[in-house]
C-alpha cells in the first residue's frame, strides 16, 4: 500500500504527472490545502485540490483525503502535523512519499525535515519513507511575461492613433507597472515578518536515535524549560523518577546532555553562565518534544 502526501500550492502537473508517467501504485493521497493568503490564493488552491482530487480517483483509481493546514508560514505546526500523517500513515502499514514540489515551501521544508526525523527514529521502516521533488518542464512566469508584453504593444498601437476609451488607458498602465515589476524583482515581491523576523531558520533533524533516558531529559526540559544548571536539571530528573540524587546520577545526567547537545545531537542549547551552563531545548529538540506525545513519554521512562 502506498500513500502519497501532497501539498497543493500552485502547480497541477508536478504533483501528478510524475505518478502517471512513472505508473506507480498509489493507494492512497492525502492532499494539503493551505488556509492563509490572499482569498484569490486560497480559492485558486482550493480549486487545485478538487480537480486533483477527482483526478486522482479517475486516474489513478486512488482513495483521497483533504486535509486543511490552518498556517502555511507556522513551520513549528506543520512539522507537528506532518510529524502525525507520516507515523499514522507507516503505523497503517502503508509506504509513505512525500512530495514536496508545491505550497510554500515553509510546509514543504517541514515536511521534508519531518519525514528525515522519522526516518531516524523509526530505523527499520526508512526504506518505507520517501520525500521527493519534481522539476518543472518549464515555468509560465516568462511565458506570461512575453504574453503580457504583446498586449502592451497592441494597447500602445491602439492608443496611439484611434480613440479607445479610458479602459484601454488603465490597462496600459497596469500592465506597464507590473512588468516593470517582474523586470526588477522576478517573480516575487518583499519579504514578510514572521513571529518578528525575516529570516525562518529550518533546523535539522539529527542522524542518530534518541535514547530512553536521554528521551526523558528532552520531556523534562520540554515541560520545565530553561535550567540554570546540569546540576538543577538532574535534581529535577530525580524528582520526577523517584530517583536518590547522587553523584553518579548527576554524572549520568550530565553525559547524556553532553550526548544530547551541540556537539551531539544538537537537541539541547548550553550557555555559559559563571560556573555553570544553562540548558534548554534547542529548535529541534522542542519539535521533537512537540512531535512526541505525552502517551509515549510515560512508556520511554526507564
Amino acid at each position: 500500500m502506498q500513500t502519497h502526501i501532497v501539498p497543493v500550492g500552485f502547480d497541477y502537473d508536478r504533483l501528478i504527472a510524475p505518478l502517471v508517467r512513472e505508473q506507480l501504485d498509489v493507494d492512497r493521497v492525502i492532499l494539503l490545502e493551505g488556509a492563509v493568503g490572499s482569498e484569490a490564493n486560497v480559492e485558486y488552491s482550493r480549486n487545485l485540490a478538487e480537480k486533483l482530487e477527482k483526478d486522482y480517483r479517475n486516474l489513478l483509481g486512488a482513495e483521497t483525503e483533504r486535509v486543511v493546514v490552518a498556517d502555511v508560514y507556522d513551520y513549528d505546526e506543520a512539522f507537528e502535523q506532518a510529524f502525525a500523517l507520516i507515523n499514522a500513515e507507516l503505523d497503517s502499514g502503508c509506504e509513505v512519499w512525500v512530495n514536496v514540489s508545491a505550497m510554500p515551501r515553509t510546509v514543504s521544508f517541514a515536511f521534508a525535515t519531518a519525514a528525515h526525523s522519522i526516518m531516524v527514529e523509526r530505523e527499520g521502516d526508512r526504506e518505507r519513507i520517501h520525500t521527493y521533488h519534481t522539476v518543472p518542464e518549464k515555468y509560465l512566469e516568462t511565458e506570461l511575461a512575453e504574453e503580457l508584453r504583446k498586449q502592451v504593444e497592441l494597447l500602445e498601437d491602439l492608443e496611439a492613433g484611434k480613440g479607445v476609451d479610458d479602459r484601454v488607458d488603465e490597462r496600459l498602465s497596469t500592465a506597464l507597472d507590473l512588468l516593470d515589476e517582474f523586470d526588477e524583482r522576478g517573480t516575487t515581491i518583499g519579504a514578510k515578518e514572521i513571529d518578528g523576523s525575516h529570516i525562518v531558520e529550518l533546523p535539522v533533524a539529527s542522524f542518530s536515535n534518541v535514547k530512553p533516558f536521554e528521551k526523558v531529559i528532552l520531556f523534562t526540559l520540554g515541560e520545565h524549560g530553561e535550567f540554570e544548571s546540569v546540576s538543577e536539571l538532574a535534581q529535577a530528573l530525580a524528582r520526577d523518577m523517584g530517583e536518590e540524587y547522587t553523584d553518579s546520577f548527576r554524572s549520568k545526567v550530565i553525559y547524556n546532555v553532553d550526548r544530547l547537545g551541540p556537539g551531539g545531537k544538537g537537541y539541547i542549547e548550553q550557555e555559559a553562565h559563571g560556573k555553570s551552563h544553562r540548558t534548554k531545548l534547542s529548535r529541534i529538540g522542542a519539535l521533537w518534544v512537540r512531535a512526541h506525545s505525552a502517551e509515549d513519554r510515560e512508556t520511554e521512562r526507564p
